[in-house]
Order: C-alpha cells, then structure tokens, then sequence
C-alpha cells in the first residue's frame, strides 16, 4: 500500500486529492495534526515517510515544502506554480508526448500544470510539434472558467447569500462573466509559452463566470501563423492523430455547423471526470480550437492523481473517472 502525505490538505486542491484517495484501498492517507500544519520539522516526517507528496501550497511554501524531501524514493508532485518551468521537474501533462509520460514515470519531482494552461498546450502543442503552427506565432487566447479556480475566498465571494440573484433589469456585480489578469501578466503564462515552445507569449484573457467548476479554453488559429494552408478539418485530423488512444483526451469530430448543445459550447461538460474534450470550430480563414476540461479535475487534483498513478506505475486511470 502506497503512503500519500497532503501538504496543504485544507485548500481547494488539497480537498479535492483526499476526497478522491478516501475511495481508493490501495493507499494510505497520512494526515497531519492541524496545528502542527505549519511546523516543518512535522511536515519533514511525514514527505518523507511517504511515497508520494502533493503540495497544494501558494508557491512560496511549496518550493520551501520541496526541500524539506531528503529521502531520494518520495515523489513530490507539486500543483503550484513554483516549479512548472524548471527544467529539472517533469511537467504533468502525460499526453503530449511518450518523452513528457517517460519523465514523469521515472522521476520524482513532478510539476502539475495550471488549468489554463493545461486548456491551450493541450489545444497548440500538437499543431507546433507537427510543424503546421509556427513557433512565432501570434495567438490570442480566452478561457472561460467557474469560479472554485480562484480558491476559498473567491468561492465564499460568489457563493455569498444574494450574490447571484438577478431579476430583470438588474446585473449584480457577480452574475456577469468577469474578464480578469488584464495586465497580461497571469501566473499561466510562462508554461504556456515554454511548454509549446512558442518565442512569444500568446495574448491571453481569462474570465471567471458565476458558476461552480468547468472551464472552456479557446485559442484562434490564424492562417498567418501557419507554415502552409490548413483547414479546420485538417486541425481537428491533426489533434485527432496526436490524442489517439488517449485515455483521457477526446477529439471530437469537426462539423463546419455545430450543433453541440443548441450551437452552444458547454464548458461544465467534462465536469466530474478527468477528461478533456477538443473542438475544432469555422471555416476558411476563421479557425478556433477549443478545449473543455473540469478545472478542479483534468485543471487540477484529477490531473495530479493521474500523474500520481504514472509515477508509481499503476493503472492510470485509477481513482479517475470518465464518460
């Protein structure tokens, strides 16, 4: 049986990991006293007394977290922004390709990728490394997420009596979709452009809406940053190529007339599972990709047990759910 140790368990990622662990017989959850949860000597034992940690800590403490292993056998996977860009930990996203799964199969310092982030490499990176998107690409991004993103005083904020009551005429400050990191300097970024490979970071517009979980990335593909002319069927024949025989990423079939839910995309559709769902929309010049994922699931704690699974070499899909 595999010992698990939290740091961070009360958090909204941390919350999430146990909640999906407590269903599992083949590990051990080991908890910390509560008042100790800032003591390092404690949280010390209990990385290395496990063989594998989640840090689910603001980054400042989970770079100091992650020094705190000595013991070489644990695995850290860290779900902060602290290490996704450092060459020295494997990047959490097993479908881009056999070498990004080899590295989190044989090392032991794992950095999961941020929910936005994983929304457009799952979308780009595949275009790039078939050599049809170019690496200077100008590409413009939005990603419409619910509101769990932003973590506990966020989620009080929308979930706050009245707060989302609207009647005709009025628009309460919350039930609008919210636009957000207008500065153009959102902490998703660096990975996103280091991850595809791209030489220039991708304009990109978060908007947080008044609902739960769910998150729909989209990223316009223009015929300019192409290395030669493309349809929207060869993008979706492309994504398709690359994700086949994923267990968790989903190309869907391109239509030139969606019909979807009523022509509508629905980003709560992968909700409650780890999977991630890829669209490719228009025709002729106008070209968007479009993906679909649970932000506390394939955005989040689903990703990190995913890869949690890969490191210690069982069943990938343990724990995980799917349609």
């Amino acid at each position: 049986m595999f010992k698990i140790f939290v740091d961070g368990e009360a958090g909204t990622t941390g919350l999430q990991i146990n909640e999906r662990l407590a269903k599992r017989d083949d590990v051990e959850i080991l908890h910390i006293d509560p008042e100790l949860r800032k003591d390092a000597a404690e949280r010390a034992k209990l990385i290395n007394a496990s063989d594998v940690t989640f840090l689910c800590l603001p980054d400042a403490a989970s770079k100091e977290s992650a020094l705190l292993c000595t013991n070489p056998k644990t695995k850290i996977i860290d779900a902060s922004t602290a290490h996704r860009t450092n060459p020295n930990w494997a990047y959490g996203l097993p479908e881009l390709s056999p070498e990004f799964r080899q590295k989190i199969q044989t090392g032991t310092r794992i950095a999961n990728p941020g929910c936005h982030a994983s929304g457009f490499i799952l979308g780009v990176y595949p275009l790039i490394a078939a050599g049809l998107l170019k690496k200077s690409a100008d590409l413009a991004t939005y990603s419409l997420t619910g509101y769990s993103g932003g973590g506990k005083k966020m989620i009080a904020t929308y979930e706050a009596e009245g707060a989302q009551i609207s009647h005709p005429g009025e628009s309460p400050r919350l039930f609008a979709p919210r636009p957000y990191a207008l500065g153009h300097h959102h902490k998703h970024l660096p990975e996103m452009q280091l991850i595809c490979g791209l030489t220039k970071s991708p304009i990109f517009n978060p908007v947080v809406g008044p609902f739960y979980k769910g998150m729909a990335v989209s990223t316009a593909i223009f015929q300019s940053s192409l290395s030669k002319s493309a349809t929207a069927a060869d993008i979706q024949n492309i994504l398709a190529e690359h994700y086949a025989g994923s267990r968790f990423v989903k190309v869907l079939p391109y239509e030139e007339e969606p019909t979807l839910d009523a022509g509508s995309l629905n980003p709560t559709e992968c909700n409650g599972t780890n999977e991630a769902h890829v669209y490719v929309f228009g025709k002729g010049e106008s070209i968007q990709v479009s993906v679909i994922i649970d932000n506390l699931g394939k955005g989040a704690s689903g990703a990190a047990i995913q890869n949690m699974n890969i490191a210690l070499g069982i069943d990938e899909g343990s724990g995980l759910s799917c349609f």
